[in-house]
């Protein structure tokens, strides 16, 4: 009997160390990856500028890009009022209110459930992140104005990839870590633990 309630203790508190050490890596991971894209969007912008202003006097056939591989891949600043690719465009509000539901649920399930897996915890401290990311520049913290000094709630997207012909939508670190998270949750759900 003694030694039931002694295991029963070491369960516990293995338990409660597993859960500690999961949030703490979802919280550190996620606070992170947001620094990572609000300071490489703060940075791209200061670098390069508002949209078209790069060069466009210079050189106007660079497209106001800065390229590091010549017609493939570079930076280029652009304000997405729609979610990742594109969609939803000038949908701002409705995407922003998506964004608080998806990040309350994630914290709710990290706590509740993902604890379990730090493979997962990981998965969802980036896709929050991304969210988060992305949700800031939404809301117009980032200070950008019009000329008429009105602030613009539209995300900051700076990196410029090229397939041939195809411009492929410009994007941020929030958008890789939402799209490169979401194959790895999918990798997860077949692959892995399917108890949690």
């Amino acid at each position: 009997m003694h030694n039931n309630v002694e295991n029963n203790q070491d369960i516990n508190s293995s338990s409660a160390s597993a859960f500690a050490f999961s949030f703490f890596l979802f919280f550190v991971l996620f606070a992170a990856g947001a620094a990572a894209d609000l300071w490489t969007k703060d940075a791209a912008f200061q670098a390069l500028g508002m949209p078209g202003e790069y060069r466009r006097i210079e050189q106007p056939e660079l497209e106001s890009a800065y390229y590091l591989w010549n017609g493939v891949f570079g930076f280029q600043t652009s304000l997405n009022t729609g979610a990742l690719f594109g969609l939803g465009q000038g949908q701002v509000h409705i995407l922003a209110v998506l964004s608080f539901v998806f990040l309350a649920g994630i914290i709710c399930y990290v706590l509740l459930f993902a604890w379990k897996s730090r493979f997962l915890t990981v998965i969802l401290a980036f896709i929050s992140a991304g969210i988060f990311g992305n949700l800031y520049d939404r809301l117009a913290f980032h200070g950008i104005t019009d000329v008429d000094g009105n602030t613009i709630s539209a995300v900051r997207d700076w990196i410029l990839v090229l397939f041939g012909s195809y411009r492929y939508p410009n994007f941020n670190i929030a958008d890789s870590m939402l799209v490169c998270s979401a194959v790895l949750l999918v990798v997860y759900s077949l692959w892995f633990d399917k108890r949690v």
